[in-house]
């Protein structure tokens, strides 16, 4: 079989999931009935919520005669985990850029792991139907960036095409009235991709990359037959500790599609799914029988940010969750180890709490979504970063910065890093938007992205890339807020809470349930500050018991999770449930955190 194996790789929000469903759907061996305006790669409910794709996804397109795998990859660094494991799967890659933004931060994390893999690249210059499209400019901006991340001379000179993945046009010059399709892509992948090179009759190797699970066959791997055929039997199974043992495929199946079909058997160079095996993981190796042999461990970077997960001990704890134990939260840990290499989990200073460590906010925000959708009630604390200790060092991760912010609200943003040890490494303006770039300790960006926001009126655009562990960059001073705290437990009012408003910006409206330690807003000032949100006016003869308060509260500041993850302070929590955010003091009643203060 003629075969191709590539991934899509690119920065957020730069359509690499919307050219996948060109490419499906302009494909010989997909229908496009019935998908119109959908984004068919982009499964995942927490996917088409944010826009990104969190989850690697595989599918497979015919084009005369050469059957193409295709896999779709997170272009965000707080899912490196996934990149790294799909460089092993294909021998090639399509590199999509903005044709106005040009190359991003994410865009650097995911080209340097395709040019780490050797890997022949096509750039993809999309969305050149923007009225502000400038391919030219970022083409060179492109080429740039393969040499300062040391691409070889034959992966320096990539073949360029230009599209609109909205569309569903392709072409080899930048006129996109000359486009009528994306088969000049299809073309190119045929012409300069290489098929996979393996030894069809050698003894098996199977990488495994990725595991699933499925209604009917139960734990599946997906993974690259390297060498040999794969068929149902006996097989040897080395874990990654290189033990080996015997095990049993029980089926074998193959990308068709957006779907899997089950075949007797798949040669190397194949993408392919196989059941049967329960107990294996990301990283492990399916070999011969009589003649064992191990690929190489993945190597994954290490975890920059840890948390705390907990049992929920908030008054309010059972009532809205079906999973609240802590045999319930590690258990369901446990299985999300399974499919996340980058993620750690450790034994917490408590008995139901577990340290959680990771790649960045994002990353764990995602698995603490997950878990509240999945019926889980938690509580966790405020992201810190995780410190080594090299050469007798202190060391800590630091991040690249890039900015996008209104020319006349740059001067803040640029204030408010410095204090945070941000340094500028590169400013420019154009066309009214200043382009800001820093290199910053990661520690110095928690709780600052919603401040950012604020400060920037929401029009700002901010991006990180992790560099890696450097020096420690000193104390950064603090950033404490006060918070607003429920002095009882009961239900707001609007009363009760006309007053509280005055003190600074509320997260809840009148009518919602909270209770003593409760953080139910922000105050202007830096110092906590309890009050009674649940106080009701005395009734008089001459006034009813609503009169004048209702139509004089604002509009409450509703948290989303990432929100409340990055306002909280040490001594805060968030309080997770399938129904609820909501933020908390460690300690509940007043009188324990004045001892303690």
């Amino acid at each position: 079989m003629d075969l191709r194996n590539i991934a899509i790789i690119a920065h957020v929000d730069h359509g690499k999931t919307t050219l996948v469903d060109s490419l499906l759907k302009q494909s010989e061996t997909f229908s496009e009935k019935g998908l119109e305006g959908e984004t068919i790669m982009d499964s995942n409910e927490l996917e088409r919520e944010r826009g990104i794709t969190i989850f690697s996804k595989n599918a497979a397109v015919a084009y005369k005669g050469v059957k193409i795998n295709i896999v779709d990859t997170p272009g965000h660094a707080d899912f490196g985990g996934e990149v790294e494991r799909i460089m092993n799967l294909v021998d090639g890659a399509l590199l999509l850029v903005d044709a106005k933004e040009g190359p991003m931060p994410q865009t650097r994390f995911v080209l340097k792991k395709a040019i780490a893999a050797g890997h022949r690249i096509i750039v993809v210059i999309n969305k050149i139907d923007k009225p502000d499209a400038r391919p030219d400019w970022v083409l060179n901006q492109t080429f740039d960036l393969f040499v300062t991340l040391g691409a070889s001379d034959r992966q320096t000179d990539f073949p360029v095409i230009y599209a609109s993945a909205k569309q569903g046009k392709a072409g080899y010059t930048e006129n996109l009235a000359e486009m009528t399709n994306v088969i000049p892509l299809f073309d190119t992948i045929v012409k300069e991709i290489p098929a996979p090179t393996a030894d069809v009759n050698a003894p098996l190797q199977v990488s495994v990359a990725n595991v699933s699970y499925d209604n009917y066959k139960g734990k599946t791997a997906i993974g690259r037959i390297v060498r040999g055929t794969l068929k149902p039997g006996a097989v040897a199974w080395i874990n990654r500790d290189g033990v080996t043992a015997q095990a049993k495929v029980t089926s074998v199946m193959v990308f068709d599609g957006m779907s899997k079909k089950e075949v007797p058997e798949a040669e190397a160079g194949e993408v392919v799914a196989f059941a049967g095996i329960e107990g294996i993981n990301i990283g492990e190796t399916i070999a011969d029988l009589n003649a064992p042999e191990a690929l190489p461990v993945m190597k994954i970077e290490e975890p920059t940010v840890k948390m705390t997960f907990g049992v929920n001990t908030s008054p309010f704890s059972g009532k809205e969750g079906q999973f609240t134990t802590s045999r319930n939260i590690k258990e369901r840990l446990e299985r999300e180890l399974q499919n996340d290499v980058a993620l750690r989990v450790e034994a917490g200073t408590g008995s139901e709490s577990f340290t959680v460590s990771g790649r960045g906010e994002l990353h764990l925000a995602i698995l603490i979504e997950k878990m509240r959708r999945d019926g889980f009630e938690l509580q966790v604390s405020r992201p810190q970063v995780i410190f080594k200790e090299e050469n007798g060092e202190k060391t800590e991760p630091f991040e690249e910065v890039s900015i996008e912010v209104p020319e006349n609200l740059s001067g803040s943003v640029m204030e408010k890093l410095g204090k945070r040890r941000g340094e500028l490494k590169d400013m420019r303006s154009e066309n009214g938007i200043s382009y800001l770039e820093f290199v910053i300790p990661t520690r110095g960006l928690i709780g600052y992205r919603n401040e950012f926001m604020i400060d920037t009126k929401g029009l700002g655009i901010i991006n990180a890339l992790f560099l890696g562990y450097r020096e420690f960059a000193g104390e950064i001073g603090s950033s404490a807020h006060g918070s607003i705290i429920s002095f009882e437990t009961g239900e707001t009012n609007s009363y009760g809470m006309q007053a509280a408003q005055e003190r600074g910006q509320l997260f809840l409206a009148p009518g919602v349930a909270v209770y003593e330690g409760m953080i139910v807003g922000q105050n202007a000032k830096a110092e906590d500050l309890v009050v009674n949100v649940c106080k009701e006016k005395r009734l008089s003869n001459m006034r009813s018991k609503g009169d004048g308060v209702a139509a004089g509260l604002d509009t409450p500041r509703l948290m989303t999770l990432e929100e409340a993850l990055e306002y909280v302070g040490d001594d805060e929590l968030v309080e997770v449930t399938p129904k609820n955010i909501r933020l908390r003091k460690v300690l509940l009643k007043e009188f324990e955190r004045k001892r303690v203060s």
